[in-house]
Formats: structure tokens, sequence, C-alpha cells
């Protein structure tokens, strides 16, 4: 059995250089996926030009799922080899993956060899998302724990942001041939995140992770650089708490059997929290954000062209949400903040949608009731992954991320379809359809709501250990041979 004060060093540090450079490092996953969405959203029409690969619609639009498939798939194999392997070589594995695989990417001569190299840069993105909350949440002290989820979570609107812009230069033939911007457009994302990957070379292995295999000493020396770091930065490293030690005997990685028994048996409200929040919120994203274009152009006559315009609006609302509500997680506390997000989200999107079945939208003002509905939504919906990953233990935290995840892109995939098929046809265009839809969505996500208001968990400035012990904390029980 081992005594430590590792968990208790780490989160009664103050915010350093350190810090930031954790979560620019690890926090670019989210702005290289929303990107990627973009910029392949965008480059969908291209595709299917004469002087490119000449697809059809059906073969651009499974390009897409063959991309969530591959972040689904990598996910949960990545995340079940973050839990045994490390954070640090997952984070590090994964986007060289990604990098590798989107750079081919970027020259494929047909669509086989587009939709083999899309699959596998979906991997490494779905496996990015497992390893870097894990690390994020356990490097980062307990009292900012909540807003850097969340602001890590929204800069996946800063991407799309980015992709937008790019599109403009890139898609438009008076300035690239039209076979060469596609393939530049591919391109941005790795070459970012190269310049991400060398900073991610230099940081340290999760010390929690270390204590939880037994290496106790690689721990103490990766809390202690991180000491040195925070104390070269011109910040007080206040008194360790001795209180707060810890006892444990080294779990290692547990079994598929075990890990069932710890969701559903010992934390089955957590994972009824957990499934609720992620599914309602994959739901409303990709069954708004995916028709996003389609109800521009079949209700308010918006040309595909100048439908970025309005996203571009869209992901800037997304992108502040999380920024300006996030903070109020760790302050407020989690309970009322995911609450009220989800319920406050879903009363708006039933006022708006009523708005609109009763004519009294056009494009501009529709997409700024959007704005703000999805200011507040996108912080609701980034909560969803910070609580899956704060309220389970430390030996199946990214794994857990990885189901959950997987899951909610289960049912977030039928979002797209069901909304397609309600909204009709340009011809006849559908606005009945289309309220009962946004109703539904809308009912998902207050149904989250009330759901978070009796089962949200109070984790606001809670270390991870107060609040789930790891299963090494648990084995450490003193028995009769101790």
């Amino acid at each position: 059995m081992v005594r430590t004060l590792v968990p208790a060093r780490l989160d009664r540090l103050p915010w350093s250089r350190f810090h930031t450079r954790l979560v620019v490092a690890l926090g670019v996953a989210w702005v290289l996926d929303g990107m990627e969405i973009t910029i392949a959203s965008a480059v969908g029409s291209v595709l299917q030009d004469r002087g490119t690969l000449a697809l059809s619609a059906v073969e651009v639009g499974f390009t897409a799922t063959v991309y969530l498939v591959g972040q689904v798939a990598g996910a949960l194999v990545f995340g079940r080899l973050s839990d045994r392997f490390g954070r640090r070589r997952l984070f590090i594995l994964t986007l060289a993956l990604y990098l590798v695989a989107n750079g081919i990417t970027a020259f494929s001569p047909n669509l086989a060899f587009l939709l083999v190299f899309r699959f596998f840069a979906g991997a490494g993105i779905g496996g990015e998302y497992a390893a870097i909350h894990s690390a994020i949440d356990e490097l980062i002290p307990s009292r900012y724990r909540g807003r850097v989820d969340l602001a890590v979570s929204g800069t996946y609107w800063l991407g799309a942001i980015i992709g937008t812009a790019s599109t403009y230069i890139l898609l438009n033939p008076d300035l690239l041939p039209i076979d060469l911007g596609w393939r530049l457009g591919l391109l941005i994302g790795p070459v970012l995140g190269a310049m991400i990957w060398v900073l991610r070379r230099h940081l340290p292995e999760s010390p929690r992770w270390l204590l939880m295999h037994g290496r106790h000493e690689e721990a103490e020396a990766a809390v202690a650089e991180v000491e040195r770091q925070v104390a070269e930065s011109g910040r007080e490293l206040p008194p360790v708490p001795e209180d707060k030690a810890l006892h444990m005997r080294p779990h290692g990685s547990p079994s598929y059997r075990e890990i069932i028994r710890v969701v559903l048996r010992e934390y089955p409200s957590r994972t009824f929290l957990g499934l609720t929040m992620m599914i309602s919120q994959s739901f409303l994203y990709n069954a708004i954000f995916f028709t996003y274009v389609l109800v521009l152009n079949t209700f308010y006559g918006v040309s595909p062209s100048d439908s970025s315009k309005f996203l571009l609006a869209f992901a800037v609302g997304n992108l502040a949400g999380p920024f300006v509500l996030g903070p109020f997680f760790d302050t407020i506390g989690r309970r009322p903040m995911i609450s009220s997000t989800y319920i406050v989200s879903g009363v708006l999107l039933a006022l708006t949608g009523w708005l609109f079945h009763e004519g009294m939208l056009n494009a501009t003002t529709q997409t700024l009731l959007w704005a703000v509905i999805f200011f507040v939504a996108s912080a609701a919906a980034s909560s969803g992954y910070l609580t899956v990953s704060e309220l389970f233990p430390l030996e199946i935290r990214a794994l857990a991320i990885a189901v959950f995840f997987s899951v909610a892109q289960g049912f977030g995939a039928l979002g797209p379809t069901i909304f397609g098929a309600l909204i009709g046809d340009e011809d006849n265009p559908d606005p009945t359809g289309l309220f009962y839809g946004y109703l539904s969505a809308s009912a998902l996500m207050i149904g989250a709501g009330l759901v978070a208001w009796f089962f949200a968990v109070k984790a606001e400035r809670r270390s991870l250990e107060d609040l789930t012990p790891s299963l090494s904390m648990v084995a450490a029980k003193p028995t009769p041979a101790d």
C-alpha cells in the first residue's frame, strides 16, 4: 500500500503557463474536428465535379458517414488503450494517426482511397477525445476543471470558423484550380496538428494514471516537474494539505467484466445521467447542424454559397457559450448550471420552432435565434463530456468517455436523416413536420435538464478522488492482512 499526496499537490496549484500550454496542446483536437467537419462538408459539392473525383451525392454523404464511424471505432479502441498504456502515449499516437491519415487523404485519386484514409483520420480524432479529456481532467487543478473542460470542447466551433473562412479562398475557382483547393483544405488540419504535436511531446504523463499502475516514483517525479514549471512562471506554490493524503494499492487495468460492474452496478444513476446528457445533445446538434444549409435553402431561398455567412454567426454563438458560461460551472455549481443550460436551450428551441412554423422568421432572424439557442446549448453539450469524464474511476475514465461518446454518436446520427425527411423537398417544403422535429429535440433537452437536476453530482471544486474513488483506493481499504 502506498501513501501519496500527488493528487492534492496537483489540485492546490495556481494557474500557470504550464496549464495554458497543456490546454493548447491537448485542446486542439476539438479545433481539428470542427475544421474537418466544416471543410469536408464544404468540399462535398466540389468532389462531385468531373474535374475532381466525380462523386455522386450518395458517395459524398458516405464519406461523412465513414469519418463518423472511424471516430466511434477510434474512441472505443484508443479509449481502452489509454486506460491501459497511459494518456501521454495515446494522445501522441492518436494525433500522429490523424496527421498521417488526413495528409494522405489530400492525395486521394479515387473514392476507395478517400474512404480508407477518412476512416483512419476519424479514428485518430475519436481516440483524441478519450485521451485528452482524461489527461486534462487529471492535470488541471480541481477549481478550474469545469471551465477548462467546457472551453476545450467549445473550441470545436473555432475550428468550424477557421474551416468556413478557409473555404472562401480554397474553393474559389477564380483563385485556385478546382482540383487543388479541396486538397489544400484537407492539409490545413495536418499542418496545424504537426505544430501542436511538438508541444505534446514535452507534456508529462498523468501522475494520477502512474499511481494507479504502481509507478509511484515516476508519479512523484512527474508532479515535481509540474511544480517546478509552475514555480518558474513566478507563481507561489501553496502548502500541501497533509489531510488530503491518500492510501492506495495499485489496481492496474480492470477487466471488461469489472468495467461493466462498476458502470452498471456501482454507478447506475451516473450512467443514466451521462447517457441522457450525451444522447440529447448529440441528437440536437446533428439534427440542426447537418441540415442547417438545407433549411436556409429550402425555406428562405439562401444559396449554398451564401449560407456560409450565416454559418459563421451560428459558429460564433456556439464558441462564445462555453467560454462565457463555463466559469459558472465552477462557481454556481454543476447541478444548477447543467440543468438550466439544457432546459433553457430546449425551451428556446421550442419557441423558435413555433415562430418558424408561424412564418414569423426570415433567414437572418432564424440564424440569430439559432445563435442564441446554441450559445446556451453549446455549454450544455460541453458539460456532457465533463460529466462523463469526472464521474467514473480513473482506471476506466478514458473508456467511459469513449463509450458514452459512441452511444451518443449512434443516436445523434439519426438526427440528420429524420430532420432531412421532415424538411421535405424544395418544391414542397413542410414547415409543420420540421416544427414537430424541433419540438422533439426540445423535449429531449428539457428531459435531460430535469434528469440533471435530480442526478447531477456536486462536482465543482472537488478533487477527482473525492468525487469517485479510484479502484486502487477501493482496493486499499484496510483488511486483516494490512
